[in-house]
């Protein structure tokens, strides 16, 4: 179903202030914003198995209980003629009243159905899955999505991936939910009906705030039909806690007035599992048969050491630039101890990366930001329009600067952490692997051929925004130019699109990885009509477009 919010409750909740949900008689006064009682928010699942699966739904009691049980049933038709799975789990207002459950015993490479059944009888929505495959197998397909900010558009992505019957899994690389307050858009980007909470002027700070958030989001009724029709692997980017977040604090958190960082992390986190389908576990292999192994990984909260912006700034403002530039090139840009992933993690990719890839012809490895080396071309400061404004400008100029010493221009990417960078990708050689970035966070599309130590180490395919617009907002000529300017200074890269919403398709054979960028005609108006796509492939072996 779709969640329809009540204006006039709304009001109601905001003039009693959003504190007011984390009192014991929170979950009740959420339920009144919200509106909705019953299976408010239809049914999801995700973290695929060969034979098991997470699912989830969200059930709201109408009688003022603490807690529920609620019933799973699974079958391989969507009649229920035949159940095979299934359990029980009991949510209360300590979840949100958010349900999981991971049944087993489940078929291989096999299409069920599901629901879930209430106390009082009623069934949620009826959902559809499939389990991963064993063995060898000729062909795996996945949907890849990144950056959808709801209130800048309307989900047509997902609800084009969701029309098709022709995808096996969902892949899903961070920012399913940002965190900014409506205040912070420019009025003339919002689009009229695509109000979120918490209230106007407030973002997301504490667990009240990022669970009203996801369920303005998952309320959309796109995001529901993707979740309904297929599993769902997913993993956070820094708008799913805030911008530039890291192990220990966040460009988007002011202590002072946003209070302890580690609160606000906590309540992003736990969130996060309540609201969509995944497990506890940071991270995790998945097996698709002979024919590849996929990672969901964690980059943003767990490990990851601060980014080098400050000292970038300092450099900048040097009295001599370009000698403090060269100086932080060398010194704290290449920092051994700058990490992404934390060692833990890193070790257990690489031997992962060794062991699977000795039994599965391709190592796909999901990760929030884009591991390709990107330069700001010398030209960039001449595409800005006129009203870009003199802080963009000046970001312009410095980016030129830096790229011509050979810094990165996205130090919160792999870019800003060499070290950490050639850990991986050395990794990924010495295992003789054949690795697939898929990527997301830019917002545009990348294909970057990814070398190390002058050898090719493995493709990406970076993944443009589902709303969330790119650098072409900030410009004023033809992507084109654009596009051809970034190929011409960046080795690695080999093409990129820098003006189009939508998402990813990627289709894996045992010879052949293919990837298509879907460029849908609108996102300001509801509409599954593409203006157009792009493709490309990379032989196996090859390690490069």
């Amino acid at each position: 179903m779709t969640l329809n919010i009540d204006r006039r409750r709304l009001v109601v909740g905001g003039a009693l202030g959003l504190g007011a949900l984390m009192l014991p008689i929170g979950s009740s006064l959420a339920s009144a914003v919200l509106g909705a009682k019953g299976f408010t928010h239809s049914v999801a699942s995700g973290e695929p198995g060969s034979d098991s699966m997470l699912l989830w739904t969200r059930y709201v009691p109408s009688n003022g209980v603490d807690d529920v049980r609620l019933d799973a049933e699974v079958a391989p038709d969507s009649d229920f003629t035949r159940v095979v799975s299934g359990g029980s789990v009991r949510i209360g207002a300590f979840r949100d009243w958010t349900a999981k459950l991971t049944v087993d015993g489940l078929r291989p490479g096999t299409r069920y159905w599901y629901r879930f059944i209430a106390p009082d009888g009623s069934k949620s929505p009826v959902g559809r899955t499939k389990t991963l495959p064993v063995g060898n197998i000729d062909r795996f397909r996945l949907g890849v999505f990144s950056c959808s900010s709801l209130p800048l558009g309307w989900f047509n992505a997902y609800g084009h991936a969701a029309a098709r019957d022709d995808l096996d899994l969902w892949l899903h690389v961070g920012d399913y939910i940002y965190e900014y307050a409506l205040a912070a858009y420019k009025d003339k980007d919002l689009v009229s009906g695509r109000d979120v909470m918490p209230a106007h002027e407030h973002e997301m700070i504490n667990l009240a705030d990022y669970r009203l958030r996801l369920a303005c989001y998952r309320a959309d009724p796109d995001l529901q039909k993707l979740h309904q029709v297929a599993p769902m692997v997913a993993l956070w980017d820094d708008h799913d806690s805030t911008n530039d977040s890291w192990e220990g604090g966040a460009q988007n958190h002011q202590a002072k007035s946003e209070g302890d960082w580690s609160l606000r992390r906590a309540a992003s986190i736990q969130a996060y599992r309540e609201w969509l389908p995944v497990s506890e576990e940071p991270w995790k292999a998945y097996r698709i048969g002979s024919l590849a192994t996929l990672y969901r990984t964690e980059s943003r909260l767990f490990a990851r050491t601060r980014p080098a912006y400050p000292e970038l700034a300092e450099a900048h403002e040097a009295s001599d630039p370009d000698a403090a530039l060269r100086a932080f090139r060398d010194g704290a840009w290449r920092d051994p101890t700058a990490t992404m992933l934390g060692s833990t993690q890193e070790l257990w990719l690489a031997q992962e990366l060794k062991r699977n890839a000795a039994a599965s012809h391709w190592q796909m490895v999901g990760m929030a930001t884009i591991m390709g080396r990107t330069l700001m071309p010398d030209s960039a400061p001449g595409w800005l329009r006129p009203d870009a404004g003199e802080n963009v400008a000046n970001k312009f100029k410095k980016d030129v600067r830096g790229s011509k010493l050979g810094l990165p221009m996205w130090m919160d990417r792999w870019d800003g952490y060499p070290a950490a960078r050639s850990r991986l990708l050395r990794a990924a050689q010495q295992a003789d692997a054949d690795l697939v970035m898929l990527s997301g966070d830019s917002h545009n599309a990348w294909a970057y051929s990814l070398a190390e130590d002058g050898q090719p180490a493995g493709i990406e395919f970076a993944g443009h925004s589902v709303t969330s617009p790119g650098i072409e907002g900030q410009l004023g000529v033809d992507p084109r130019d654009v596009v051809r300017a970034f190929v011409a200074t960046n080795p690695e890269l080999v093409w990129a699109d820098t003006s189009q919403r939508g998402y990813m398709m990627i289709d894996v054979t045992p010879q052949r990885v293919t990837g298509e960028w879907l460029f849908m005609k609108t996102i300001k108006s509801r509409s599954t009509a593409l203006a157009g796509s792009h493709r490309m492939s990379a032989e196996r072996g090859r390690r490069k477009f």
